[in-house]
């Protein structure tokens, strides 16, 4: 999410986003109130939408849609709490060019997973014949990574249950890896918010796990 535009006179705002699961978010949003002079709450389409006293936003997304079982409570918030805090299964694929992440989540923990590191070589600044040998090789690379990851995500995946796909890491290489033909079944399923991870070694899919099972809040500072 890109920072709000600012006024006339001022640098935008910074946007950052944090993720706390569901048992968290009334704590999570007590803070919030008292650090920025109290809020305002809007029950938005898109999520619920904090609009504080001093100008900052917080917009609190579910991690997965309602899919006809709401949340509970008597308050918008209490309700996007309880929606989190169901225990919901999940498939994770993670990829970038240095390595991948798979696992299956249910309520921010993995149940059974594998991590692995590839090489793709990053572009060059040669010119002439260097520069295309080595985008031969790049290209080769990314298609051997891509057939590799899918192969570990069908092993990974095979024999589990779950409800939503949930890509991350680099955008078209997650793409691609769901669309190779071992992967047609998963692919089939409702994907849920990208991740945007760094390489995904086995800590970074821990985390990748709890934070695709938690709510997403983006806190937008105000303008300078």
């Amino acid at each position: 999410m890109s920072a709000h535009p600012a006024d006339g006179s001022g640098r935008p705002g910074s946007v950052r986003t944090a993720f706390v699961p569901g048992t968290r978010l009334a704590g999570w949003v007590e803070r919030f109130g008292a650090a920025h002079g109290g809020f305002r709450l809007s029950d938005d389409d898109d999520g619920v939408r904090l609009l504080a006293a001093d100008g900052t936003t917080a917009l609190l997304q579910p991690p997965w849609p309602a899919d006809g079982r709401p949340g509970r409570g008597a308050d918008p918030l209490q309700r996007l709490a309880s929606i989190a805090s169901q225990p919901r299964r999940l498939g994770l694929l993670l990829v970038r060019r240095g390595g991948y992440g798979i696992a299956v989540a249910s309520e921010g923990v993995i149940v059974v997973s594998k991590a692995g590191t590839r090489y793709v070589q990053s572009r060059t600044a040669a010119g002439g014949q260097s520069q295309q040998r080595f985008a031969r090789r790049r290209a080769n690379q990314a298609d051997e990574l891509v057939q590799a990851v899918a192969g570990q995500a069908r092993q990974v995946f095979s024999g589990q249950s779950f409800e939503y796909v949930v890509p991350g890491g680099d955008r078209t290489l997650a793409d691609l890896v769901l669309e190779e033909p071992v992967l047609k079944d998963y692919a089939k399923l409702p994907r849920l918010a990208y991740l945007d991870v760094a390489d995904p070694r086995a800590a970074v899919l821990k985390k990748a796990a709890a934070d695709a099972c938690a709510v997403r809040i983006q806190v937008a500072d105000p303008p300078a």
